[in-house]
């Protein structure tokens, strides 16, 4: 399996962390988010690449860092076909896969702690989804995404 990850500044020290982890335990990745500690690129440029990669179906998952986690996952989720969750605990983790199907895990740098992020990374990526939404819920969800990029394209937003 490979997965994209990226991080902000403010995710960058847990982003190594988490990218160290992947790489001793078997996880192909690739990192398209900010790569010099000194550096400076906006949260979104690597949310966009992450989530591009997705819908292209290079890669299954991703994973994104920023402070907090809150605005990857905003951003992500402007993306069509893209879920996205933040999470802040291994439970979290493991029902945003067994019964949201997201496709991406956002968490915060100046939140969650390495051991913890090691946790939620490796029940994120090995958690199946059980199809644990009513129908009527994942329609509903599927109409409320339509009427949004709508409504972006009509206003000129999109």
């Amino acid at each position: 399996m490979k997965i994209a990850i990226a991080s902000d500044k403010a995710g960058f020290e847990l982003k190594e962390k988490v990218l160290g982890h992947l790489k001793e335990t078997g996880v192909e990745y690739e990192d398209l988010g900010l790569t010099d500690p000194n550096g400076y690129e906006p949260f979104y440029t690597g949310c966009d690449a992450v989530c591009k990669k997705i819908q292209s179906g290079e890669v299954k998952f991703g994973i994104l860092i920023c402070g907090t986690g809150a605005g990857m996952c905003i951003c992500a989720n402007k993306h069509k076909g893209i879920f996205a969750l933040d999470c802040e605990s291994v439970y979290a983790a493991k029902m945003c896969r067994s019964v949201n199907d997201a496709n991406i895990m956002t968490m915060g740098g100046n939140i969650v702690g390495p051991g913890m992020a090691f946790e939620m990374v490796d029940t994120f990526l090995n958690t199946e989804f059980t199809g644990g939404q009513a129908p009527e819920r994942a329609d509903y969800l599927k109409k409320l995404d339509v009427k949004y990029k709508t409504f972006l394209k009509e206003n000129g937003l999109d």
